[in-house]
């Protein structure tokens, strides 16, 4: 963690500088079953021969990107390394083959990275790529000292660009959200790229597609109803679009039904701040890139064709608020603060309130190392009579992938558990809310905040500490009340955490009814 105040690419060109060329080693596993084969056109050769694998820059569901340096021209460049354990199917591996399938018939274009090469050793499918350290969408808005419409139709044209290329070329995106496009270095005129085609396929004109893949909050309403094409991506960039100049998401619920159901029922809010200061040609084109209807939605062409956009540098550039940038802010973070609260409340607990759960970890750690890996928690976890939904077990699957480690220790899971069962005990509540409250004086304060974090280790501690008392202390007191402190406790998971993790069949285990009432039914 050393390194936090400079780009890994700053610190890998010191390593190159100096020769250090020492890298990170894949470990063979000694296991003798012969590996799968998934690319029959890839470089066979350790991808160690060819490039440094130096420090990771991001983790998804199926891959680790790492930093990589081509060691013959000392060319900066990005590693995506999918491991071989983690395609379980013939659908997980097909995946992978239609990713760099696209990624290669794309052709090459200033707001797509590009592929360089595709290799593949006994343990993984590593993709090397063009290298962006500009850092994710929302956090360079975030980092400006302003932020208007004229930037945000700057950033839609991109992201529709992309759309356009996609379709011309017959590939559906599929899963269109920030964190798929990264600026290509920290200048303030970078490009913005689109980074991920993972879940991404090809089709035909006329085609339909029934699978339930992407992000909930970016779902159009047909991908929900199992018959969609490649209008999908044009509601999707509308979601950008619309959080992008509000702060938060069209489409929003504590619970995947209530989204399913917000996204079906297609109520957009134009009234709190700051739409009634946003131009009426934003909120025309935001109405119809979110057209319920596909048929009537439009297309690439004629977005980039709206008014809105074609006078781009004609629109407003007056900031749109504090309360935009602070919104956009909290997505940025994961509640350290209560992953922090879940863990105390989990070492307060009596033998008998615990029972139960340390019981079904027993029962999922069949190797009993006191650690539960995601084959386990899938196992033991269908064969428990824990009363768990399906969208219950696929979150802490998540949080096993989450956490970086790809496993759970007893606390961990012991804490999510707690957090899936709705904390609603008022004395675990009051000693949780004690042991950030040091002086007893009834409020947490940002010095107390700040020490908590940091006794896990956290380098940023004072950052996070005051991004999280903006959020969670609501009458702006500069305090944390008790009453402030449950409210942040039994609130859902945070939308862009979830946005991160949900992937393929988030919500393929649901049926979905439409109810006289307008309404949603979800079964599993």
């Amino acid at each position: 963690m050393g390194n936090c105040c400079r780009s890994p690419a700053a610190v890998a060109k010191e390593d190159v500088k100096s020769g250090n060329f020492s890298g990170r080693k894949d470990k063979s596993s000694g296991n003798a079953k012969k590996p799968i084969a998934v690319l029959t056109d890839a470089e066979k050769e350790n991808i160690e021969d060819k490039y440094l694998v130096d420090r990771e820059l991001g983790r998804g569901e199926f891959g680790v990107t790492y930093l990589c340096i081509e060691r013959e021209t000392r060319e900066m460049l990005a590693c995506k390394s999918i491991s071989k354990r983690k395609l379980r199917t013939a659908v997980d591996v097909e995946d992978v083959r239609r990713e760099v399938a696209i990624m290669r018939h794309l052709p090459q274009n200033s707001s797509i990275v590009s592929l360089k090469e595709a290799r593949e050793d006994e343990n993984a499918v590593h993709l090397v790529m063009e290298l962006c350290e500009g850092g994710e969408l929302f956090d360079r808005i975030v980092a400006r000292g302003h932020y208007t419409e004229r930037a945000a139709a700057a950033v839609t044209r991109t992201v529709v660009e992309v759309v356009q290329l996609c379709h011309k070329h017959g590939v559906i995106h599929r899963d269109l959200k920030p964190e798929n496009f990264l600026f290509s270095n920290r200048k303030e005129n970078s490009p913005l790229k689109a980074i991920d085609f993972g879940l991404s396929i090809f089709f035909k004109p006329g085609e339909r597609f029934s699978e339930i893949v992407g992000s909930p909050y970016y779902m159009a309403p047909e991908v929900l109803r199992r018959n969609y094409g490649p209008e999908i991506d044009i509601w999707s960039a509308g979601v950008i679009l619309y959080i992008m100049l509000c702060g938060v998401p069209p489409f929003w619920a504590e619970s995947e039904q209530g989204v399913a159901q917000a996204i079906i029922r297609g109520k957009i809010d134009f009234e709190r701040d700051p739409w009634p200061s946003i131009s009426e040609s934003a909120k025309s084109l935001v109405r119809q890139m979110l057209e319920p209807d596909p048929k009537l939605r439009l297309a690439a062409k004629q977005v980039l064709e709206h008014p809105w956009l074609l006078n781009a540098k004609k629109a407003s550039n007056v900031p749109l608020g504090d309360v935009v940038k602070s919104r956009l802010k909290q997505f940025s973070l994961m509640n350290r603060f209560k992953r922090k609260a879940l863990r105390v409340i989990a070492d307060f607990l009596s033998n008998d309130e615990v029972e139960g759960i340390k019981d079904i970890f027993a029962r999922i750690d069949t190797d009993c190392d006191g650690i539960v890996s995601t084959d386990e928690l899938k196992a033991g976890l269908k064969n428990s009579n824990w009363q768990m939904t399906e969208t219950e077990i696929q979150m802490l699957i998540e949080a096993v992938d989450a956490n970086g480690k790809g496993t759970l220790d007893y606390g961990e899971f012991l804490a999510i558990s707690l957090h899936l069962q709705k904390i609603s005990n008022d004395e675990h509540l009051h000693k949780a809310f004690s042991y950030f409250d040091k002086d007893g004086n009834g409020y947490i304060e940002p010095g107390e905040l700040r020490d908590a974090l940091k006794d896990d280790g956290e380098d940023d501690s004072a950052d996070v500490a005051n991004d999280i008392f903006q959020e969670v202390d609501r009458d702006k007191d500069g305090l944390i009340s008790y009453d402030e402190f449950v409210a942040m406790m039994k609130t859902g998971t945070d939308w862009r955490k979830a946005s991160r993790h949900y992937s393929r069949g988030r919500f393929n285990s649901l049926s979905i009814k439409l109810m006289k009432d307008g309404s949603v039914n979800l079964g599993g």
